[in-house]
């Protein structure tokens, strides 16, 4: 009987041991690279990040769609991550941050795209890395979710020249002239206004510093008392703009195209400072990013275009729509 007890406690160690083998075969996984691999295994839950390249409030509403797929995912966790600074080194910071912490699937929208292509190389070695409303088209993340900022420059251009039928001198402002989205629609702005009597004297930028983006527009209006026009291609340039124009008493001769749709920028076009916005929609960048993400992760390769890009496009708010537009979007922010 001794015995036949030796065996049997013999034989439930040798389980306990087999099945303790195999448990932790399955655990302490890494993330799947940009090439699509998962770890998306099903009840197990999946960690990824958005992250943004500064703190405007346009991504109140990006972060509304990542917390809308969220809900929606029950085997989804996000990190919202927005850098303060708005600069390259922070979000480095943060990429690196995120991977070392074994994260999933990272959606960045890169502040210096030519020179974050290493940043996000790097990181795509590790996991699944997508970009969001700024591109870096020559790196190896798996796909691009966002505007066609040629195609919303020209947008913008065309603007331009039915605000300013008669042609005129106008200005150009944007957080960093080398962030791709700034490039393409300063692109897509100059195509537009080829051949036409508007002429672009400059581009100025801020670094996303709202103060100085004030005051570059107050100093061209001194600099240039005959300036026709101003263009923000950020988010809160529109208001930095209208507020210097308002200050200065020009409103009645500067006309304002701008992008997005912060409060003020909104403000500006009903009451006529505003000739017009060109609206992205970020819900949509935040929304598809995490859904497309986990899809990828969980084998599901489909998802990305021939082309690994997805284009959301863009609407124009005037006078005449910007109420209603204003409802659907406060909808959006939850007010």
């Amino acid at each position: 009987m001794s015995k036949q007890i030796s065996i049997f406690i013999a034989l439930l160690l040798a389980v306990a041991f087999i099945a303790a083998c195999g448990g932790a075969s399955n655990n302490g996984g890494t993330a799947g690279p940009s090439n699509g691999s998962s770890n998306g295994a099903p009840g197990k839950e999946l960690k990824l990040a958005f992250v943004t390249n500064n703190a405007s409030d346009y991504w109140t509403i990006a972060r509304k769609g990542v917390e809308k797929a969220d809900g929606e995912l029950n085997d989804v966790r996000v990190e919202f991550k927005l850098p303060g600074e708005g600069t390259a080194a922070e979000q480095k910071r943060i990429i690196d941050d995120l991977t070392s912490t074994g994260v999933q699937g990272i959606a960045i929208s890169p502040v210096d795209p030519d020179n974050q292509t290493q940043l996000i190389n790097d990181a795509a070695k590790k996991t699944l890395v997508i970009t969001q409303d700024s591109d870096a088209p020559t790196s190896d993340r798996a796909l691009y979710i966002g505007t066609d900022n040629v195609a919303a420059g020209r947008q913008a251009g065309e603007l331009v020249k039915e605000a300013l039928p008669n042609g005129g001198k106008i200005m150009v402002f944007v957080g960093k002239s080398d962030a791709r989205n700034a490039a393409e629609r300063y692109q897509g702005l100059k195509e537009a206004l080829q051949g036409s009597n508007v002429e672009i004297i400059d581009i100025r930028t801020d670094d996303t510093d709202r103060a100085r983006a004030k005051t570059n527009a107050a100093d061209t209006l001194v600099k240039y008392p005959d300036i026709a026009g101003m263009v923000g291609l950020w988010s809160y340039n529109g208001p930095a703009i209208v507020n210097a124009v308002k200050e200065a008493g020009k409103l009645d001769k500067v006309k304002i195209v701008c992008f997005d749709e912060e409060d003020e920028t909104l403000a500006g076009v009903k009451d006529g400072g505003i000739f017009a916005t060109v609206v992205q929609q970020p819900f949509e960048f935040g929304y598809q990013s995490v859904i497309l993400m986990s899809k990828i992760l969980k084998g599901d390769k489909s998802v990305i275009p021939s082309n690994k890009q997805i284009n959301v496009p863009t609407l124009v708010v005037k006078k005449e729509t910007v109420e209603e537009f204003t409802k659907k979007i406060n909808a959006l922010r939850g007010r």
